[in-house]
């Protein structure tokens, strides 16, 4: 995803006056800002930082929905309409089978030691931002019995 998609897409979202979608991109620009200032790297933003963003206010989110008191719902449907709108921009991830094919052809003499840890370090360099972590974990504690 590209920074001035987002950017276009708030501006658009602030001319048909639609608040909670424009509250919503904007939250994810500030955040890719903040993290490109941190990471030193203000003026080239990369498309892998803006996706790594996107997927960890998506986190954040959905991790707001499931924490909320069930007796507020005009919170669960304020953070849900905000995760919706984020959801339309994350990029799409592996799906377990996706991740083990890739592991597999990669890294079969890696997989080969059963060591967990040293798999571990080999594959999430190559597969950050492309697959959730847990999903990267559970595959390669199954192929490690």
């Amino acid at each position: 995803m590209q920074l001035e998609t987002l950017q276009k897409d708030m501006i658009a979202a602030m001319k048909a006056k639609e608040k909670e979608r424009k509250d919503a991109i904007s939250s994810v620009i500030s955040a890719v800002k903040k993290v490109a200032i941190d990471e030193g790297c203000r003026d080239d933003i990369k498309e892998e930082l803006v996706d790594r963003v996107i997927l960890k206010e998506l986190k954040t989110v959905k991790e707001q929905i499931d924490s909320c008191p069930a007796d507020r719902t005009d919170l669960i449907e304020e953070y849900q309409a905000r995760y919706d709108v984020i959801s339309e921009y994350a990029p799409k991830l592996l799906s377990p089978e996706e991740v083990r094919e890739l592991i597999m052809e990669q890294f079969a003499e890696v997989i080969a030691t059963k060591n967990k840890g040293v798999i571990m370090k080999n594959v999430m360099p190559v597969l950050k931002g492309k697959a959730d972590g847990k999903v990267i974990n559970e595959v390669v504690g199954e192929l490690c019995k």
